[in-house]
């Protein structure tokens, strides 16, 4: 008996040292990032200008300066963001959100699955086995909705890199309008009882070979597990980032001010209708979608039209009604892409109209 609590008394100290040496390699690395981060700015225009034959002042310049500065910035707000919430994200499994959802009335049901959207590590490529969980563990089809809409569109690297990028205040809109949207339609597609377009093989699937073993946690493993997170999001997601930097790159330094005010201005009624049929065919993430953005807003497209077309590009991407297919009839998934344009439609033009 004795042994074993030294034993015991022995792996818990390693444990201690082995959390001890990561908080504090973790701690320097929070301090270089800080100081990296804040020097930026003048690290671009020195890249820019000095080390590249390029003229200060011309579209080149600009574009490459952008590209310089937007490339290690949302790359270390990536990090930071991916990292943080990958321990969040450790506390939850699919298990526990169906659990939690499961047995709601719907309208309360819709608000709490589109706020779980937020902090629950899916994504639409995670769309078709979430869904047949979902719906064999008796969540209503509507709440199963509102939480597959907020998972993608209203998930914490977006609000963490608009927050780091473009401020509390767009961040706090999108996050606020987004959650409007995965209740909304959550909550009129559940009203409209479509339960069965449904594909039959999800109804008859077995729920009891979905659920997975619980594990045991320690904090050196939830570090671990951030860590794990930012490896696999970022290794998935850094192509996107580059290419979405380089379009907003392009934007930045190309595009003359007057144009995106003309083509997403809030003046034409046309201009969140045409922002909307501009997103749907792109395939992106939030990573990616943010510096065209912040690229786009900075060119005087309106705010509106800029937010209908980023939710457009998460919440109905092609690929991702394609993927959608596999577990919905036609009909259902034309009520989802009805429902959630009609909510983008309202967020653009009200955002259009006020701001």
């Amino acid at each position: 008996m004795e042994s074993k609590i030294n034993h015991q008394l022995h792996n818990g100290g390693k444990i201690n040292k082995i959390l001890f040496f990561n908080l504090l390699m973790g701690s320097i690395g929070v301090y270089l990032w800080w100081t990296i981060y804040h020097i930026l700015p003048d690290l671009s225009k020195w890249l820019t200008y000095n080390l590249l034959p390029v003229k200060v002042g011309s579209h080149l310049g600009s574009s490459v300066e952008f590209f310089f500065y937007d490339t290690p910035k949302v790359m270390m707000l990536l990090f930071l963001v991916v990292f943080g919430v990958g321990v969040i994200r450790s506390f939850f499994t699919p298990e526990k959100t169906r659990a939690f959802l499961s047995g709601k009335s719907e309208f309360v049901g819709n608000i709490f699955a589109a706020l779980l959207g937020i902090i629950t590590p899916f994504c639409s490529c995670s769309a078709v086995p979430l869904f047949i969980g979902f719906v064999t563990a008796g969540v209503p089809l509507g709440v199963t909705f509102s939480f597959l809409i907020g998972a993608p569109m209203v998930n914490e690297i977006a609000l963490g890199l608009l927050y780091g990028l473009l401020g509390w205040k767009v961040a706090a809109i999108y996050m606020g309008t987004g959650l409007f949207i995965a209740i909304f339609a959550g909550w009129v597609i559940g009203r409209l009882k479509l339960e069965n377009h449904v594909e039959e093989w999800v109804t008859q699937a077995n729920a009891a070979n979905l659920t997975m073993e619980e594990e045991k946690l320690t904090w050196n493993d939830r570090l671990v597990y951030g860590w794990d997170a930012v490896k696999e999001i970022i290794g998935r997601v850094w192509i996107y980032v580059i290419i979405g930097i380089a379009v907003g790159a392009g934007i930045h330094g190309f595009v003359p001010e007057g144009v995106m005010a003309s083509i997403m201005g809030k003046d034409s009624w046309w201009s969140v209708p045409l922002s909307i049929v501009i997103g749907v065919p792109m395939y992106s993430n939030a990573a990616g979608i943010i510096p065209v953005v912040e690229a786009l807003l900075g060119k005087g497209a309106a705010l509106g039209s800029v937010l209908a077309f980023m939710m457009s590009v998460i919440a109905l991407s092609l690929p991702e009604m394609v993927i959608l297919r596999k577990v919905l009839k036609p009909k259902l998934i034309v009520v989802f892409v009805g429902v959630v344009a009609s909510g983008i439609l309202f967020v653009g033009y009200l955002f259009n109209m006020i701001l």
